[in-house]
């Protein structure tokens, strides 16, 4: 993980490319792409779950017609 000094000096160098007016947008770009994709993995892993369960309940449902 990196320390503090690199942070730092990633920083600096994010400034001296970008500039001061621009590097506020690029922050609230990167922010809101970030909780879109989480919000979408979130999704996806909800789905996963739903899927899990439907199957678990489709077994269940199978084993009881077994044993009539």
């Amino acid at each position: 993980m990196p320390g503090p000094m690199s942070l730092i000096i990633i920083a600096i160098i994010a400034l001296l490319v970008f500039g001061p007016k621009k590097l506020p947008e690029i922050g609230k770009a990167f922010g809101s792409s970030l909780r879109e994709f989480k919000n979408a993995t979130k999704g996806l892993v909800e789905d996963d779950q739903v899927k899990d369960k439907k199957a678990e309940v489709l077994q269940v449902e199978v084993k009881k017609e077994e044993v009539k």
